[in-house]
């Protein structure tokens, strides 16, 4: 077959006699110019005033989010131009294109993730019915998916011109929020105000980011506080960034500036699976395994009583000595961070001694249930440091339901089936030695350093209970108390008492410690453990 010359597109187009034809390629050329104008239209938003005012207020629009967090030129748009069908109180002379929510999915570091984000300047980003629908059909499709969903979340709550509608469409968001639940990460990023029913949505998902200054979360606002209880407060002080990450635990992570905050949901994404039938991403990793921690010597004092950053030995640790610290300022008694050995995600929870000596509270025990039932969830490793005197005593902890709060963290441990380590670096008494993961509810492996106490209790309280009569009745109480004590410690709480009853499976060198974890980590990869057959199990509240 020999190439014949084709002729040129408009010499196609303007063939004598077709004139039917001719206008059909017009009129085609036509509907797509018109099409183009109205994405430019939906692209550039209501107008460059709101545009301007959106910037006054020290925030990006929506566009500007989403290309901050998707890799670049990766998004792709769902429902771009849909607008809503209400009437009444002037609605209908307002039909701007994408209901005030953008929509759509894209990549983060290659993988497909699903977004959806409210355009406060349109509606203040207030949720309507069609708005709604928008977001309810993204997330049906990360769920089917099986990919992570994320809400950029600047937004008046429910348009009050809608009424129910717009109420309706909240129940339908926190439906899929449940379903969702274990089944893929969701991230919520508070960019602006989220008030009233709105805020069950983020509190509903595995991380909420806030941003300072411009980012709120309340069920009732202050002038409602202030008509209710007389109190005045802004609304930073009632629900900012810094109030939710340090005060109430709503926030997992405060940052200054929205670009700061977006690039961290990237690098939290990066040490996430896509969804809980898969494992987490793996890195090549140039930190030896077999490196040694003599620092580790240094950092933990033999003596109990003296305090150390427990931050400082997950970093030793750790591959490079890079970890990403989750509820950094609540419940600052105990760590909870993502990090990698060999490559490979771990969880690690850890007591930590310089803050209320590294007791287990109420705030503490729900922080420490939330992670390990997240990393359950979607298969990471969990490795546990203990250095726990036991639960705070006290009257405010004890009339605040520390017995069914600490339950939450031992029902967390005992349901996960994900491979779990627990490593003793001193002090483990009571039942907070228990709770933190030790052989009895179920860790796989558990290692003891040479200065660690296992315990019922420290010796000096043991001793008061034990020998108080030989005390009591003692020509020098003082002097027979410092004997029982030794005497206590030399019986019960050397390093090897628990060894030796099969309690720990092996007591280890600090500087080898990576090397033990890292290795019994590859030994476990193919773990597999099933829970009884049950609909749920019903968890302490």
């Amino acid at each position: 077959m020999t190439d014949q010359p084709q002729p040129s597109q408009q010499a196609v187009d303007s063939v004598p006699g077709d004139a039917p034809a001719e206008q059909a390629a017009q009129d085609a050329r036509g509907r797509v110019a018109e099409l183009h104008a109205l994405r430019e239209r939906a692209l550039q938003g209501p107008s460059e005033r709101a545009t301007e005012a959106q910037h006054a207020k020290g925030k990006l629009t929506v566009r500007e989010r989403i290309e901050l967090l998707l890799d670049e030129g990766t998004f792709r748009e769902v429902e771009p131009l849909r607008r809503h069908r209400a009437t009444g109180f002037g609605l209908e002379e307002k039909k701007p294109y994408t209901d005030g929510v953008v929509t759509g999915w894209g990549l983060v570091h290659g993988r497909t993730v699903f977004v959806y984000a409210h355009d406060f300047r349109i509606f203040g980003g207030a949720l309507g019915e069609a708005h709604a629908t928008k977001i309810h059909k993204i997330m049906d499709m990360a769920i089917s998916a099986g990919a992570p969903l994320i809400s950029l979340n600047d937004g008046a709550g429910a348009r009050i011109q809608e009424g129910v509608s717009a109420l309706a469409g909240y129940g339908g968001i926190f439906q899929r929020n449940t379903r969702a639940s274990g089944v893929i990460p969701q991230i919520s990023v508070m960019l602006g105000p989220c008030a009233g029913g709105a805020a069950y949505s983020p509190a509903l998902t595995d991380f909420v980011f806030m941003v300072r200054d411009t980012s709120q979360m309340f069920i009732t606002g202050p002038d409602v506080v202030q008509a209710v209880t007389g109190a005045q407060v802004s609304q930073n002080g009632l629900g900012g960034a810094d109030v939710h990450a340090g005060t109430s635990g709503v926030a997992h992570f405060a940052y200054d500036d929205e670009q700061s905050c977006l690039e961290e949901v990237r690098y939290l994404l990066s040490m996430l699976p896509s969804n809980n039938r898969e494992n987490p991403p793996v890195e090549e990793c140039h930190d030896p395994v077999d490196r040694r921690g003599e620092a580790l010597l240094d950092l933990v004092p033999a003596d109990g009583n003296r305090p150390y950053d427990m931050r400082k030995v997950i970093e030793e640790l750790v591959d490079d000595g890079d970890l990403l610290e989750i509820h950094e300022r609540w419940a600052t008694n105990l760590i909870v961070c993502l990090a990698r050995m060999d490559g490979q995600v771990v969880g690690v929870i850890a007591n930590q001694p310089q803050s209320l000596a590294g007791v287990l509270d109420i705030e503490a025990s729900e922080k420490g249930a939330r992670f390990v039932q997240m990393c359950d969830a979607f298969n990471i490793p969990i490795l546990t440091l203990l250095d726990v005197p036991g639960f705070l005593p006290g009257v405010d902890q004890e009339h605040g339901g520390i017995i069914r709060h600490g339950a939450k963290l031992l029902y967390a441990y005992c349901n996960a089936t994900v491979p779990r380590i627990s490593v003793v670096l001193r002090k483990a008494y009571g039942g907070a030695y228990i709770v933190m993961d030790s052989q009895s509810i179920g860790a796989d492996l558990t290692f003891a350093w040479p200065t660690n106490e296992i315990a019922v209790m420290g010796a000096e309280g043991a001793a008061n209970v034990i020998f108080r009569r030989q005390i009591n009745g003692a020509d020098d109480p003082e002097a027979m108390r410092a004997r029982m004590v030794k005497e206590y410690k030399a019986e019960l709480m050397h390093p090897y008492y628990a060894a030796e009853r099969g309690l720990v499976d092996d007591v280890i060198d600090p500087a080898e410690t990576r090397e033990v974890l890292v290795r019994s980590l590859q030994m476990l990869r193919s773990k597999h453990a099933d829970l009884p057959s049950r609909k749920h199990g019903n968890p302490p509240q």
